[in-house]
């Protein structure tokens, strides 16, 4: 078992509410998940029931993976809605993702809350995708609608950041009710950040 003190994770305020799994702990069954090293708190968490590792981790890739859809949308959507929905994990984290994948340091701060929106987005779709992603992740009727009509896109680009947004709301949820820990790199880069 991996102890969140050791290196490579950060402890959560009373730690991880489950135990995250090692090589040596994890069933058989996902063994060849810890194969190239530590693969992170959700598949180390989740190894706990092998039997929906199978499922999940493909879904997951196929959602949160390379698409049609740049990386640069993605990580505004994943970011905003992590940092909406109070995630810490997928906050920490995906500031990181986001600083990498080409967004700007106010970009950053204005998705995680700590600026205005306007300020750092000039992009006018940007401003719409963002609003989109704070009317799915909560889930209110009354704002969907004018961010929907907002959103200039097309219906499969919608489909597919929908689905981005409801599948970060999940994992969100996985991660804050388990506590999962940020790494030790990530909680390096947001201090150098200044973040």
């Amino acid at each position: 078992m991996r102890d969140a003190s050791e290196p490579g994770a950060l402890p959560t305020p009373g730690g991880p509410r489950v135990r995250l799994l090692d090589a040596d702990s994890a069933p058989l069954l996902v063994r060849d998940h810890f194969a190239g090293g530590d693969p992170g708190p959700i598949v180390a968490s989740l190894a706990q029931v092998p039997e929906l590792v199978g499922p999940t981790l493909p879904f997951l890739g196929a959602v949160l993976g390379p698409s049609w859809i740049p990386l640069r949308e993605k990580e505004i959507v994943i970011l905003r809605t992590s940092a909406v929905m109070g995630c810490r994990y997928c906050t920490d984290t995906h500031t990181v993702v986001a600083l990498d994948s080409g967004l700007g340091r106010d970009e950053v701060r204005a998705l995680r809350g700590d600026l205005p929106v306007a300020g750092a987005f000039s992009d006018a779709y940007e401003r719409a995708l963002i609003s989109w992603c704070d009317a799915v992740a909560f889930g209110i009727e009354s704002d969907i609608r004018p961010a929907r009509a907002a959103l200039d896109a097309d219906d499969a680009r919608v489909v597919e950041l929908t689905l981005l947004v409801a599948t970060t709301v999940m994992l969100n949820r996985y991660a804050t009710a388990l506590g999962l820990p940020v790494s030790v790199d990530a909680r390096a880069r947001l201090a150098e950040e200044a973040l």
